[in-house]
């Protein structure tokens, strides 16, 4: 341990005489550490929006839906005898914190202006804290749903249906019977939109939609399940399928795609009839949003290669000069009877303590950065908000990302350190010695 604190004695002492070239490359460590976890937080925020927004939309983190079949080739987003099914699945997952049920149908809006498709969500307005906490109004009230023939829509619809609070929209539709329904509903809540999950997606309370579709009061089109962890949804939708099926259930195999895909391009094709419970868990449902994920990634990993290459550049241009204004030192060193890999590790150490050094200022640095940014409520632009499904931009930094950031890039500058440490270890004294330059 004393030897250990001798060599870093001796490394904090090098770096300090030569405290241009240590400041220099330290700043440009420091630089790519903040931006390799400003990248991280935007990443994470970006993807906790898309969470927050699909769990108050659409999704839960596990979900319990299905299709029902009267015929071989036609079929309903529906759950029959929802209420069993719902003892059933929370005896098979203890750890369930809440749970919403929604009927989810589709309808036709009709204003006086235009008219656009719908995903009708009904509603239980009591039974949805996480839609009031999480649902910005931009004008009416949501407990106005709890009176019937009301209907709740985005700004973004409001402005192509041209309609406002109190305006009257008509619904068509047809019934899983064959048969054309219609319905007014009055406008009493429009919230602000918030990207592409909001584009077509209106709340209606839960009788107007069995209304409008004329549904037994044991049927629904999905339960919403919530956990306290949602990194945990894949094993409890793993579990709860498997004991599903072992109830007596038939049982979709799992497929990663939104109910409405498998509607339209798998279901209705599919030979059998009755009802199938389908368990997915909330990424399937978004995962036609994976691509946004995705194409940030690929950008986030070709930003790190570019910065992780401008570190390695620096280190090893730095070192050579170093090496180059210290080799007479070097030559002593293995003169009085320094062994090379007592070089070797000189060098190793010094560069690992100025990444370490570099790392933490810029790690605390972009700790500052993104609080600052959240606390500004920077807008996202309008042309953004689409993908970025959030209207001001947050950054989502936890201590463990610091961390990581941190040791990772002083991880990359003690390995872009190791061959010129290589290098001056196996300077010969004698050269060394005599070396002029």
């Amino acid at each position: 341990m004393t030897v250990l604190l001798l060599d870093l004695q001796v490394a904090a002492r090098s770096l300090a005489q030569h405290s241009k070239r240590s400041l220099f490359l330290g700043a440009a460590v420091a630089a790519v550490t903040a931006a390799l976890v400003l990248l991280g937080g935007l990443f994470g925020g970006i993807r906790a929006a898309m969470l927050e927004s699909g769990t108050m939309l659409s999704t839960g983190h596990v979900n319990v839906g299905g299709f029902f079949k009267p015929t071989s080739g036609s079929s309903a987003p529906l759950v029959t005898g929802w209420r069993k099914v719902l003892e059933d699945t929370k005896r098979i997952v203890p750890e369930l914190q809440d749970y919403t049920v929604r009927t989810r149908r589709f309808a036709r809006a009709i204003s006086e202006a235009s008219s656009m498709q719908l995903a009708l969500a009904g509603i239980d307005v009591a039974r949805e804290p996480r839609l009031e906490e999480s649902l910005q109004l931009a004008a009416g009230s949501l407990d106005a749903l709890t009176e019937p023939n009301t209907i709740l829509i985005f700004e973004d619809q409001a402005r192509r249906l041209e309609v406002g609070i109190g305006d009257v929209l008509t619904l068509a539709a047809p019934t899983d019977r064959g048969a054309n329904n219609t319905a007014d509903v009055r406008v009493v809540a429009i919230a602000k939109s918030v990207g592409i999950l909001s584009a077509m997606t209106a709340f209606m309370p839960d009788a107007g939609v069995r209304k409008l579709y004329q549904l037994a009061p044991d049927t629904t089109g999905v339960i919403h399940l919530f956990l306290a962890n949602e990194r945990l949804a894949g094993p409890v939708a793993e579990r709860l399928r498997k004991g599903l099926a072992a109830a007596g259930y038939r049982v979709m195999d799992p497929d990663p795609q939104p109910y409405w895909m498998k509607l339209f391009a798998k279901v209705n094709a599919e030979d059998w009839t009755g009802q199938k419970l389908d368990v997915t868990i909330w990424e399937d449902e978004l995962a036609f949003l994976a691509w946004v994920l995705k194409a940030l990634g690929g950008l986030g990993g070709a930003l790190l290669l570019v910065l992780v290459g401008i570190v390695v550049i620096g280190i090893l241009n730095t070192l050579a000069i170093a090496i180059r204004e210290r080799t007479r030192e070097i030559g002593t060193l293995r003169a009085i009877g320094m062994q090379r890999r007592k070089v070797l590790w000189l060098f190793l150490l010094e560069m690992t303590l100025l990444g370490l050094l570099g790392s933490t200022a810029g790690a605390l640095a972009a700790a500052s950065i993104s609080g600052a940014v959240n606390a500004a409520r920077i807008p996202v632009p309008e042309a953004a908000l689409l993908f970025i499904m959030q209207d001001r931009w947050r950054i989502l930094v936890t201590p463990g990302a610091l961390l990581s950031s941190a040791a990772f890039i002083t991880a990359v500058t003690a390995l872009a350190a190791l061959y010129p440490a290589f290098q001056a270890s196996r300077l010969a004294p004698i050269t060394a010695i005599h070396h002029v330059g």
